[in-house]
């Protein structure tokens, strides 16, 4: 794969579904207060980064959660807050029908898909949602799309985070993507195959 430009990559604040660990993939729910401190947080970790930081490209997943993250974080580094790009690649995975499920209720209404994403988390695919060959798929064609001489600051989810990461990675094998820490309060640096976080 082609050499890929700078990209610092936040997952968006938790949000009430988080907390509860419910599924949420594209449903739009927003950030809780929680949340909004976390992106205050990285909004602040970015602002070691300026002036530089404020000449790179923003965009964000189209939710209400990933906007508002954005906002806040641009707001943190005196930037507008509402001038950045959004682009639909970016979503979260679709989970399908466990879309507002409790991870907790699952081993009783879905057990056997349980056990198939067990067996194989990468390709195991929700009922009317998306598998993580779905997902690498819109991202390639995203990072195809960026030029290599600019940096990104990017706000998604945390699929979005474990697929980036499997693609631009060396050591990442399908079945460990799943297992990748895809905490609010920090960003993520991926650049030249590595990812460190700040």
């Amino acid at each position: 794969m082609r050499q890929h430009p700078k990209i610092y990559l936040i997952r968006h604040g938790e949000t009430d579904w988080n907390a509860e660990r419910r599924y949420q993939g594209q449903s739009d729910v927003p950030i809780n207060a929680n949340g909004r401190n976390q992106a205050r947080r990285n909004g602040v970790r970015l602002r070691t980064l300026l002036p530089d930081i404020a000449q790179a490209r923003y965009i964000s997943s189209p939710l209400g959660r990933t906007c508002e993250t954005m906002r806040i974080v641009r707001g943190e580094l005196g930037l507008s807050p509402g001038e950045f790009e959004i682009d639909d690649r970016l979503l979260e995975l679709s989970y399908g029908t466990w879309q507002g499920q409790l991870l907790s209720d699952l081993p009783r209404t879905d057990p056997g898909a349980l056990e198939a994403r067990s067996a194989d988390p990468f390709q195991w695919r929700p009922g009317g949602g998306e598998n993580y060959t779905d997902l690498t798929k819109r991202l390639t064609d995203w990072l195809e799309n960026l030029a290599r001489d600019e940096h990104y600051v990017v706000v998604s989810h945390g699929g979005v985070s474990r697929a980036l990461r499997y693609l631009l990675l060396e050591n990442i094998e399908p079945g460990e993507v799943l297992n990748l820490e895809v905490p609010h309060d920090r960003v993520l640096l991926l650049e030249n195959g590595t990812a460190t976080w700040l």
